[in-house]
């Protein structure tokens, strides 16, 4: 069954000056070259009175705000319903971020407008591009490129998603890719270099290998996963994107052609259940940062704030150019300004956190978005509670709000627990934070299939 497709691709690089963002605290990262350029690229899908847009941002995060104004200047021209619109990105650490992530990596606010004014001209050129297309959809595992970071043996999603749109001549217009990593390895090797990182190449590859096609790409659930420290390597970094790539081409070719092109969306607000800080943990890190600020105390921090502040203490060492001072002064200069930032209205602010969740249908193939660096367990339990053969998982979408980890790692008051949420300028999440988000993304899958 036919549908009408359209794609385009804006960039999304920075001027001179503007920081690189998620790579330790106020390291000025600003950037020195470009290694490949960041991109908006958009895919527009309508049919009958269905109209749908999907945005993928080469950026590290993005913020309600620029998710509004993508949605209110594409909505304007477009006629897309704003709530039919997903923004998501594909979480480079290699490029800027939207919204305010306390130290690490400032927001410059006209390259924030500025890409959110080419992201909607992308969903613009997009609709208008429109042109007749089938569909095929396929899915793989791609296992041995990634591990959980949290924990030896932890869980990781290796579900592979894929969504071709062909033209009327069978030629390839759009490729739709999901999976989940931590696109790092860039970072580890050009740390100040403007790069997509592992997403980009896989759209590369995957361009290189349908000529006149256009690809996106879809990042998952994440907050915990990464790929193997092995590939931040010049010799191998190229690795996963082949694999992915290939992966994806050969899902294509062993899917589907799609009979039922049903075109929905559908979104809703989730209060998320947050806790407040408590005093005594306010005070302790202030406290510490005192200390150390007046003292020129180095003794200790890794087993204090540099457990809880970074996953890899030595490396934040390593990222301030092996000054451990210059490291620790950091950290305690982070302290002292969050704990300013939160005692401001430390017993005012609602005890939970609204957030918006969203699902896209095109017949089978299902997007579901929230807008966390989602943890695996939380994610896999979405995968089991609802019934779609092709189900991708689209995180750091539609806004920011930091890591929501499972129980274990709140228990544990890790980095993605305890420290994320305090550059989000958040209450932590609890340990049933993560169960509330799945089973609210699963029921919403359920409502856009099933109805």
């Amino acid at each position: 069954m036919t549908v009408q497709v359209g794609v385009a691709r804006t960039c999304l690089n920075p001027w001179w000056g503007v920081e690189l963002t998620g790579w330790g605290y106020y390291l000025q990262r600003t950037w020195i070259d470009v290694h490949d350029s960041l991109h908006a690229t958009a895919l527009v899908i309508e049919n009958k009175n269905s109209l749908i847009a999907i945005v993928s941002l080469d950026l590290m995060v993005i913020s309600d705000q620029l998710t509004r104004l993508v949605r209110d200047l594409s909505s304007n021209i477009t006629g897309i319903a704003p709530g039919n619109i997903l923004v998501c990105c594909t979480h480079t650490h290699n490029a800027p971020a939207s919204g305010g992530l306390l130290g690490v990596g400032e927001v410059d606010p006209s390259y924030e407008e500025w890409a959110a004014k080419q992201a909607s001209t992308a969903v613009i050129c997009a609709w208008r591009s429109q042109e007749t297309a089938t569909f095929r959809v396929g899915r793989a595992n791609v296992a041995d490129l990634t591990y959980n970071r949290t924990r030896e043996n932890g869980p990781i999603d290796p579900t592979l998603t894929v969504l071709r749109a062909d033209r009327n001549d069978g030629s390839p217009l759009a490729v739709l890719v999901g999976f989940q990593g931590h696109p790092t390895v860039s970072t580890v090797l050009r740390p100040r270099s403007v790069s997509r990182d592992i997403p980009g190449e896989v759209c590369n590859r995957i361009e290189d290998q349908l000529p006149g096609c256009t690809a996106l790409y879809v990042q998952g659930a994440c907050g915990d996963v990464n790929f193997l420290r092995e590939f931040s390597n010049p010799r191998h970094e190229y690795e996963p994107a082949e694999q992915i790539a290939s992966a994806a081409i050969q899902a294509l070719e062993d899917g589907e052609a799609l009979n039922s092109t049903e075109v929905r969306a559908k979104s809703k607000l989730l209060a998320m259940p947050t806790r407040r800080w408590t005093q005594q943990e306010i005070d302790a890190d202030r406290v510490e940062a005192e200390h150390r600020l007046q003292h020129h105390d180095t003794d200790g921090w890794r087993d204090s704030i540099g457990r809880v502040m970074t996953n890899r203490p030595d490396d934040m060492v390593a990222r301030h150019g092996g000054n451990e001072w210059k490291a620790v002064e950091a950290m305690c200069r982070f302290n002292m300004q969050w704990t300013d930032r939160i005692l401001r209205d430390l017993e005012d602010r609602p005890e939970s956190l609204e957030t918006e969740i969203q699902a896209l249908r095109i017949g089978p193939f299902v997007i579901v978005s929230n807008a966390s660096e989602f943890f695996t367990t939380p994610a896999m339990q979405v995968r089991e509670q609802v019934d779609t053969p092709y189900l991708t998982l689209a995180c750091y979408a539609n806004g920011r709000i930091g890591y929501v980890p499972d129980k274990h790692d709140v228990q544990r008051r890790t980095y993605a627990a305890y420290q994320s949420p305090k550059y989000c300028n958040q209450f932590p999440f609890t340990e049933t934070s993560g169960l509330v988000m799945a089973d609210a993304m699963s029921e919403l899958v359920n409502e856009i299939t099933h109805s």
